[in-house]
């Protein structure tokens, strides 16, 4: 375990930003925090989370993917991604640490998505521990320990100093890199632990539980009369898969300019009506249906497929942004009634 003063966090960053590019939350003229490339004088945030999830740098919501040349009946595919460099990513909390877990499994699965891997490989992923959750908050429903997060350096914050643990040999070698810590630390990030851990024994989600949504209800769940009521006043809108860090849904298209096509990769929605339209028609025409497919993913067809890894992380950006109040734990709670 090292420390650091937290007057020494600036010189902290500048030390990292001088071998490798790193991002931070930082919170943007709109007052969202959002990950943002480091630069002298911008401010870590002390908002509990991002806007939008750590998946960005991994997964962009837009993407050009390659590029076409035609002349004639000659076809020069010109390559359009940028070399990826080593980057260092700061202040991940512990869900969205996880999600990285269901992105790889999805990503990183043969054939591997050469994009995303590229990146993970070159990502060193800095960890920050809870000190305040939110109300929002329900990682701990999915196994996720907001005190002691993953990654691979974990760092805890007090008013005073912080406190860094390499994990991993990137993380080790990130640690070796620096020579601004002093040693110690683990009393004061026990007692942080604890005292997190007590906060979140208390918030309103902190029962829900994940018992019932086995594949063994599969078909019983995906036949309930609640859906109908569940999705009836939702809009369609996709904001909560866009705010997800796990939704890894995306659309290809192509734009042609003179002799040049670009093919892009951009993310898409399954609350969408277009969503996986074929010739033939829309295989889920109805909102319910589109409904039902997106809960369903996460709490049953993902988990069976994934060694019981659910879909979902608890990260409550989707209680908090869905301009219509429904969400993951509404749909967990009418169901989970069913199973009693």
């Amino acid at each position: 375990m090292k420390t650091l003063s937290l007057s020494k966090l600036d010189a902290l960053f500048a030390a990292i930003s001088a071998a490798q590019k790193l991002y931070i939350p930082a919170e943007d003229a709109g007052g969202q925090a959002r990950f943002t490339p480091w630069q002298e004088g911008l401010r870590l945030s002390s908002k509990l989370n991002t806007a939008r999830s750590a998946k960005d740098l991994f997964f962009p919501q837009v993407e050009n993917l390659v590029g076409f040349k035609v002349s004639g009946k000659q076809l020069e595919i010109l390559e359009t991604r940028d070399v990826t460099e080593d980057f260092v990513l700061f202040g991940v909390r512990a869900c969205d640490c996880r999600s990285f877990d269901v992105l790889d499994r999805v990503f990183l699965a043969e054939p591997a998505d050469t994009y995303y891997q590229t990146r993970r490989e070159h990502a060193t992923v800095v960890t920050m521990a809870c000190r305040r959750p939110s109300e929002t908050c329900f990682c701990g429903t999915f196994g996720i320990d907001a005190a002691n997060p993953a990654g691979d350096v974990t760092c805890w914050m007090d008013d005073e100093q912080l406190y860094w643990r390499a994990n991993t040999p990137k993380g080790e070698a990130l640690t070796e890199s620096l020579s601004c810590f002093a040693d110690g630390g683990e009393e004061a990030v026990a007692a942080q632990q604890e005292a997190t851990r007590a906060i979140l024994a208390k918030l309103p989600l902190a029962g829900l539980r994940t018992e019932g949504f086995g594949g063994e209800h599969m078909m019983e769940l995906f036949a309930s009369p609640k859906w109908a009521e569940l999705s009836e006043s939702c809009l369609g809108c996709g904001t909560c898969t866009f705010v997800c860090p796990t939704c890894q849904c995306y659309d290809i298209q192509e734009f042609k300019n003179g002799q040049t096509v670009r093919r892009f990769r951009c993310w898409d929605s399954c609350m969408y009506s277009d969503f996986t339209k074929m010739s033939a028609g829309q295989p889920r025409p109805t909102q319910k249906e589109r409904f039902r497919q997106r809960f369903m993913h996460k709490l049953f067809y993902f988990p069976e497929n994934n060694e019981g890894v659910y879909g979902c992380v608890g990260c409550g950006r989707c209680l908090q942004k869905c301009p219509i109040h429904m969400n993951i734990v509404k749909v967990m709670k009418a169901l989970g009634e069913e199973q009693k």
